[in-house]
């Protein structure tokens, strides 16, 4: 037999290139596993052949290093053949390890398939020599070489399906894995050509008209290194384009749920309603059937908002969301439109079965909230509208259970309404309402009527309390209680009251003009004027615009509206007394102040709420209410007012108590400035003539 012997660094070339092919199979395997369709096809292609020539190339470069005492050289079709078998082998390989599982069963026969494959791959290139006479192998040594390939295969296979994965430290596994594969396939080469006998008077064949040996080894290092190179940049490429991918999915998924979802309670906002009733909409139509639309908005949440601050009425409405959900979890849609107001879509349905539900709703927010170390009690007013019968499209399914909840709040809250058309007509009025109001201002529509406040008993006059009324084209004559409700809602009765104030101060400057300058004029506040940051500037233009002395301005306040926000207040209404002007407060004893507040109010009067003088009558209840509100006025240093005197006898008790100014239907009804004199021969004799109001 012919001595051999190995060229050492082509040995050590096929052992590097044997562990490169194997970290290639392994990212080929990760790529392919993490890809679905056409890009899964394209990488098992593409790893395939990375993986084939890698293991064909680590067989050549070892066959490269053997070396005999004869010329030897390797045929080109058989060279081909080999490596189209080590192509196909890789591809069975890669195939398997991309699936979801990998039992025994299919990993044994995977193995022993890929292991005859590679060896098939081994011995037909050594065929490719086309020795004469033909090789000897040694039989045990060469089932030996079999039997590695096949659990080469087997490991590989395995460590592939396990390291198929992106995990945390995946690349050093990898690396280890590598070792271990490079291993295997270098024992089952080696094992193999240990197997390989040549006789004395062997020849090559493939010496002259095959591929020349010096040229294949450099051919062969260099495409491997090239292809290693190339589907390991690729699939580096690749990852961080997926991950690259995969953030932005992420970043999109979540705006996309920042944008469907509302900030606070995580519900779905009025977009995402929207699009879900369109598609209850496609659904009821398609199946001829119905739905319901449950409008909620939530009683006494703005005194919780007031009275505790906003970030407990943020954790409130957090608790109502999560009742909500609690209640429509995987069968009805909870949404949140903003505010206090909540939505619930329900389908299929009926409406009785929408008035169990709301009145489950209402039974489930009544109960308290334990958020602050104390219950919170709030309640909820429902309107119901049911597709198709009272509308058919998102727009009038939503107005219109919008119009049956402010119906259910009209009847006492705490309730329930089911739309009725009637409903509308209120709805619509009030719209037309409010943009005719927006009109009055521009159009010169309001006036101020002026109720005269008396010294007690009956003269003479201190002063007028200014009350606007609505002189309106299309309604006619309004009171106050007919769109002041509305103004504060739609935020018009900031430049009401400012105009009041203005005009107010125009009057009482006309009337000291006329020698009355010991009068005063009354200015109610509201509660959204006196959180206006503009209000003190408003106060001092008007003052200053008439040239009005601020003594003669009187701004009321309620009880109420002065302790919304007892801090703010305080601080406007300090502002407001450094003018110069005075600060009454109305409705005195119908409110929540304690007298440690009501001490330090800049106030100079106090005001006793109608609601005591109505049924005062000497002796009762009521007379020992108004005499401890005069005590304590006094105390104070504040003058008294009583309003709503309407009877003699009412007249004499409050001034035998001590009230210093009374007003009321009694001593005079609010009229016009320039009607207020029609009955005196000159302003000045008006203290004298007390009937003319009356």
């Amino acid at each position: 037999m012919l001595s051999s012997s190995y060229n050492q660094a082509l040995v050590v070339c096929s052992v590097i290139v044997a562990i490169l092919a194997s970290y290639t199979a392994l990212n080929m395997a990760s790529r392919v596993s993490s890809t679905r369709g056409r890009s899964a096809l394209l990488w098992l292609i593409g790893g395939s052949f990375a993986m084939g020539f890698g293991i064909w190339s680590m067989h050549f470069i070892g066959m490269l290093a053997f070396q005999l005492p004869i010329t030897l050289g390797y045929d080109v079709p058989l060279t081909l053949v080999s490596l189209l078998i080590a192509i196909v082998s890789s591809a069975l390989a890669l195939n398997l390890v991309c699936k979801d599982t990998l039992p025994w069963g299919r990993l044994v026969s995977g193995g022993v398939l890929m292991g005859l494959g590679i060896a098939c791959m081994h011995y037909t290139g050594m065929e490719a020599m086309l020795m004469t006479p033909r090789i000897i192998y040694v039989p045990w040594i060469f089932v030996l070489s079999i039997v590695i390939a096949i659990l080469a295969s087997l490991a590989a296979l395995w460590l592939a399906f396990r390291l198929r994965q992106e995990v945390k430290r995946a690349t050093y596994r990898r690396m280890g894995a590598a070792l271990v594969m490079g291993s295997a396939i270098i024992g089952m080469h080696y094992t193999g050509m240990a197997a390989s006998k040549f006789p004395i008077d062997s020849f090559c064949g493939a010496a002259n008209s095959g591929i020349d040996t010096k040229w294949l080894a450099v051919l062969v290092i260099i495409v491997s290194l090239a292809v290693f190179a190339i589907a390991l940049i690729v699939s580096m490429l690749d990852v961080r384009t997926d991950r690259l991918a995969n953030s932005l999915d992420q970043a999109n998924n979540e705006l996309l749920e920042l944008a469907l979802h509302d900030n606070l309670t995580r519900l779905p906002n009025r977009i995402l309603l929207g699009d879900r009733l369109e598609q209850a909409i496609h659904r009821a139509e398609r199946q001829n059937g119905g739905f319901a639309v449950l409008f909620m908005d939530l009683d006494g949440f703005k005194a919780v908002n007031d009275m505790h601050g906003h970030h407990v009425g943020d954790l409130l409405l957090k608790a109502v969301a999560e009742r909500l959900q609690n209640i429509s979890r995987e069968k009805y849609t909870a949404a949140r439109l903003g505010g206090d107001e909540f939505v619930l879509l329900m389908e299929p349905d009926s409406p009785e079965n929408s008035a169990v539900l709301a009145q489950r709703l209402i039974e489930t927010i009544e109960q308290p909230f334990h958020l602050t170390g104390i219950p919170l009690h709030i309640s909820t007013s429902i309107g119901i509208a049911i597709y198709p019968h009272d509308g058919k499209t998102e727009h009038e399914l939503m107005v219109n259970a919008d119009a049956a909840m402010y119906h259910a709040k009209k009847q006492g809250r705490n309730g329930y309404r089911f739309f009725e058309y009637a409903m509308n007509a209120d709805v619509q009025q009030q719209m037309q309402l409010q943009q005719d109001l927006c009109q009055a201002i521009h159009n010169n529509e309001l006036v101020l009527y002026y109720q005269p406040k008396l010294v007690a008993p009956a003269g003479p006059l201190a002063g007028m309390e200014a009350l606007i009324r609505w002189q309106s084209p299309e309604h006619g004559f309004l009171t106050p209680d007919r769109f002041l409700p509305l103004a504060e809602s739609s935020g018009l009765i900031v430049p009401i009251g400012n105009w009041v104030i203005n005009e107010a101060c125009r009057q009482m400057k006309d009337w000291c003009d006329q020698g009355l300058s010991d009068w005063s004029v009354a200015v109610n506040l509201s509660a959204v004027q006196l959180e206006h940051t503009s209000l003190v500037d408003v106060v001092r233009t008007a003052l200053e615009k008439h040239a009005l002395a601020p003594s003669h301005l009187v701004l009321e306040i309620t009880e109420s509206t002065a302790m919304r926000d007892a801090k703010a207040s305080l601080k406007v209404l300090n502002q407001l007394s450094a003018l110069g002007v005075s600060i009454s407060i109305d409705d005195f004893g119908t409110g929540y102040s304690s007298l440690l507040y009501l001490k330090q109010l800049p106030a100079n009067e106090l005001k006793i709420d109608r609601g005591f003088i109505t049924e005062l009558a000497q002796g009762n209840d009521d007379e020992a209410i108004i005499q401890a509100i005069i005590a304590l006025g006094k105390t104070l240093g504040m003058k008294i007012v009583a309003e709503g005197v309407e009877t003699p006898e009412q007249q004499a008790l409050l001034t035998r108590l001590g009230c210093d100014t009374l007003q009321g239907y009694l001593l005079g009804s609010p009229g016009p400035a320039d009607g207020l004199f029609k009955e005196a021969s000159h302003p000045a004799q008006l203290p004298d003539l007390t009937p003319v109001f009356q």
